[in-house]
């Protein structure tokens, strides 16, 4: 948690640095007889992201059922397509590190683990423009991730190993993505929720899903 803080004031301080810079003004045009901001005249742009996950797992194997929530660190970058001249929608992918995981407790011993994934965006986002300044986005669309790092700690053992071994979880997760985000100016920030769909469970028997609560702040050029 002191980490994620730390990241988040060093971006705090970042931002209005950044922000120094301006925003992209692009003068309107008088042949339409709708009248877009500054961002619709930019047919790509590319963001920074940092933020936090708060992440459940449900499973029907009890050792694994982590319905408890874990705090996480959510890192990385996007870029996004405009799909047409003038179009509000934008198709947004990327790269994220993002930490998911759960804890709970089994045979009254506290269990905790984590699961952490470089995360592949791919959503589609919907900007409406309030004024030349100010946009609201909200968006849809769906996610990849690769399991990369990540521990189980059992405290009734007193043990740890691997989340990604043949006692834990698979390393491919997929799903839903959904939230909405707010731009002024370069500065951006979003809430949304990640829907895991795919089994992560190793056993043929039992299910795993992963779900994540996210906010993120970051800048958009």
């Amino acid at each position: 948690m002191k980490k994620i803080m730390l990241i988040v004031l060093s971006l705090a301080l970042t931002i209005p640095a950044l922000a120094q810079y301006g925003s992209r003004r692009y003068p309107t045009s008088s042949g339409y007889g709708t009248s877009y901001s500054q961002h619709h005249y930019s047919d790509i742009y590319y963001g920074l992201r940092l933020g936090a996950a708060f992440s459940t797992v449900n499973s029907d194997d009890k050792r694994l059922d982590g319905g408890s929530v874990r705090t996480g660190l959510r890192v990385g970058g996007v870029v996004g397509f405009q799909l047409g001249y003038r179009s509000p929608m934008y198709f947004e992918t990327g790269l994220m590190y993002v930490e998911k995981g759960g804890e709970g407790k089994y045979e009254n011993a506290k269990f905790t683990y984590g699961l952490d994934y470089l995360e592949v965006p791919l959503v589609l986002k919907y900007w409406y423009d309030v004024d030349r300044s100010f946009s609201i986005q909200p968006f849809l669309g769906g996610y990849l991730a690769v399991g990369v790092a990540g521990k189980i700690k059992d405290f009734g053992h007193r043990q740890a190993y691997s989340s990604f071994d043949d006692e834990g979880f698979q390393r491919f997760d997929g799903g839903i993505k959904v939230g909405c985000g707010v731009q002024f100016d370069l500065i951006y920030a979003e809430l949304g929720y990640d829907f895991g769909l795919a089994n992560i469970s190793h056993d043929y028997f039992d299910t795993s899903h992963t779900g994540s609560f996210f906010v993120t702040i970051g800048v958009n050029f």
